[in-house]
């Protein structure tokens, strides 16, 4: 029988999982043995640090619910979430507008609206703002009947699914006219914090970090041959534009509110002008490239 020892015990569980018959779950697990392994030697993690690991994941999962993903927070706030984006962003056959996160707040279950709608139920005076843009393709051609799925928080600083599960605002779906034109009514984001109530909060206030996010709205572009764009724009004043709790804010999604602004479709109301390049789709791009999902799909999952 061989004898194991922390110089032996990678050896021998690879051995062990080398009867794995798929590729692609054999060259992942194997990669994640010898990473875990090679971590926990170089931190000489003891006993104790590796049940309080343990212990830390399990209250995540516990956390976890249809309108809370936990999981994908912890991703996020480990940039994580960002590598795997940028290591698919690498995958395009031609460059569109760059990506930027999921998150953790995105539904499936959006109401379709029409173009320039109001998305916020509620607007309090001097907050609403015209968003509008125009989708093409990265030749600048337009591109007619794209989705374009809009989602951000509201005047408290929350989502509606952190706020009631069941409600549905300031989030809705409008598709582009014949010139790729998209056109809404929203309020100005503002800036938030992440839920700092769960296990994922207490690791980023034990790492003295300030858990917020750049004021942003998020974007999930869709159109037949292309790409999925899954994008934000940023407000460029927003004072965590460089720090971003989960890395992911970029200066070429930074925008401005203009005040007045000649080209804007509705008058009278400050707006925000974002224009969006789609790439063509390949076939690996239909296999799925978001970096997040809703998460009462992700419970539905299977094992």
């Amino acid at each position: 029988m061989q004898e194991l020892t922390p110089e032996t015990i990678t050896g021998a569980v690879l051995d062990q999982m080398s009867t794995t018959t798929d590729p692609r779950l054999k060259q992942i697990m194997a990669s994640a043995v010898k990473h875990l392994h090679a971590f926990a030697m170089d931190v000489n993690l003891t006993p104790a640090e590796w049940i309080k690991g343990i212990a830390f994941m399990t209250e995540v999962g516990k956390i976890c619910t249809p309108a809370r993903q936990e999981f994908i927070l912890l991703s996020d706030t480990l940039g994580l979430s960002a590598l795997v984006n940028g290591l698919h962003d690498n995958t395009a056959m031609e460059e569109g507008t760059h990506t930027s996160l999921l998150g953790p707040f995105y539904r499936e279950a959006s109401p379709a609206l029409a173009a320039g709608s109001q998305i916020a139920k509620t607007v309090k005076a001097g907050s609403e703002i015209v968003l509008y843009g125009h989708v093409s393709d990265v030749n600048g051609r337009p591109i007619a009947n794209a989705t374009v799925s809009i989602w951000q928080t509201g005047a408290s600083g929350l989502y509606d699914i952190q706020e009631n599960a069941a409600a549905i605002d300031y989030r809705g779906v409008f598709s582009t006219d014949a010139n790729g034109l998209y056109l809404l009514r929203t309020v100005r984001p503002i800036g938030y914090s992440i839920p700092m109530d769960g296990p994922v909060g207490d690791m980023v206030r034990a790492q003295k970090r300030h858990g917020m996010r750049p004021a942003h709205i998020h974007f999930l572009v869709g159109a037949p041959g292309y790409r999925e764009l899954v994008t934000a724009l940023y407000l460029r004043d927003d004072p965590h534009l460089e720090d971003d709790v989960v890395f992911g804010s970029s200066g070429d999604l930074a925008v401005d509110i203009a005040p007045k602004d000649a080209d804007c479709p509705i008058k009278g109301l400050p707006s925000i002008r974002f224009d969006m390049r789609l790439s063509r789709e390949t076939a690996a791009d239909k296999a799925g490239g978001r970096v997040g999902a809703d998460p009462s799909a992700i419970l539905k999952q299977p094992a």
